[in-house]
């Protein structure tokens, strides 16, 4: 397998699965835009060197078919604007005139297919209709990250149609792979994992992979709440898995065996209700009076928090630190997008990934003050759960 740089694409057609599965609002207007815009240098890559550039990727989850709501119609001008020049558009992701728009592309052109998943067989991983997609290209590029978790069609099924040197990572994908191994596989110590959001049993996996990698994990938002209960601590109405007390308590044992040092919050901003306007209040995390509950984590623990990040040489940081999207519990995954960034100036490697730990860094301005964000939540998340993802094995093979 070549790398992205060292490929020629002089007079190829490249079919690129991109993953332009963005949000719309009611009147199918892009409103975040950032998957799109990532992908932009691999095409313009190729573009400039005399290729054309086939796109191909899913919206939304469609469940009976073709839908106007889903169309990747809606994504032609902007996308078009992007990159400086006109894309096609192919009403269909197969068929006799996707076909004939494919075959007729000319050096420098664009064309980008219809949504995947008007076809069930795209999910289901269909050899005969990967077959008809790969017969679009000459070359096939991988740069869908978001998607590398799922052995799909055009994922991971269409490179079997390929030669090793006839496919090839694209840059976000090549980006992504070099940011997370170096992380898992290249850490330099202190080692610092920042896992929050909401509830242990998401995070487990990836909790169970980092105590053999980490020095430090710090757990934060409302997946605290089921550590401190099962260590025997009020708390009150916040958030808590009951069913998986024992695991919090398992985890809490594997790390101190392994020498890895678990950080709850000593701290948290409380609330008495789940609510914009709920009166608020500080307390010990692990005695939160009844009615009230954990929203973020305190100023202690935000004091706490800072000191183990900013002396960390890694960095990588998965889930809030509480329900920033309300103003009044935003301070404490703030600090923490802070802290990141400063140790990050300071020379540590950070790797942010996880829609809402990348949702926060983006509204606080970090985004561009950590060393790499990743653009794929599930992806990234099983890729440092140590599984091996589909859409990577299928290139590398």
């Amino acid at each position: 397998m070549s790398s992205f740089a060292d490929f020629s694409f002089k007079g190829k057609k490249a079919l690129i699965r991109v993953d332009f599965n963005v949000p719309l609002n009611d009147k199918q207007e892009i409103t975040d835009d950032t998957r799109i815009r990532a992908a932009v240098p691999t095409i313009r890559h190729i573009l400039d060197q005399g290729g054309s550039v086939i796109l191909m990727s899913h919206l939304g989850r469609p469940k009976d078919g073709p839908s106007d709501k889903y169309s990747l119609r809606h994504l032609v001008a902007h996308l078009s604007d992007l990159l400086k020049t006109e894309v096609k558009f192919a009403p269909d992701c197969i068929g006799a005139e996707a076909a004939q728009l494919a075959s007729s592309l000319q050096p420098g052109e664009v064309l980008l297919l219809e949504n995947l998943r008007f076809y069930k067989e795209e999910e289901k991983g269909d050899k005969a209709f990967a077959e008809k997609l790969s017969k679009l290209g000459d070359v096939y590029v991988n740069d869908a990250f978001g998607t590398a978790h799922r052995a799909h069609a055009s994922t991971a099924v269409i490179a079997d149609f390929f030669p090793g040197d006839k496919k090839t990572f694209g840059l976000v994908m090549e980006g992504e792979i070099t940011s997370a191994e170096k992380v898992l596989h290249n850490s330099e110590k202190p080692f610092v994992a920042i896992i929050g959001g909401a509830k242990v049993s998401d995070k487990i996996l990836i909790i169970e992979n980092l105590l053999e990698r980490a020095t430090d994990i710090i757990i934060g938002g409302g997946m605290a709440y089921t550590f401190f209960k099962a260590q025997g601590g009020p708390i009150g109405n916040s958030l808590c898995e009951n069913d998986r007390l024992d695991t919090a308590s398992d985890l809490l044992k594997k790390a101190e065996a392994k020498g890895v040092c678990i950080h709850l919050p000593s701290d948290s901003i409380i609330a008495d209700k789940f609510a914009a306007d709920a009166n608020d209040s500080t307390a010990p995390s692990n005695n939160i009076p009844d009615g009230w509950m954990g929203l973020d984590i305190g100023p202690k623990a935000i004091e706490q928090f800072t000191n183990v990040i900013r002396q960390s040489k890694t960095i990588l940081w998965n889930g809030p630190m509480g329900v920033f999207e309300m103003e009044k519990f935003q301070k404490g995954t703030c600090s923490i997008a802070e802290a990141v960034a400063d140790a990050t100036a300071e020379g540590a490697f950070s790797l942010v990934g996880g829609g809402d730990s990348v949702a926060a860094v983006n509204q606080f301005g970090f985004a561009d003050k950590v060393s790499y964000v990743s653009t794929g939540g599930g992806a990234m998340l099983e890729y440092f759960e140590g599984k091996e993802l589909p859409g990577i094995a299928a290139i590398r093979k």
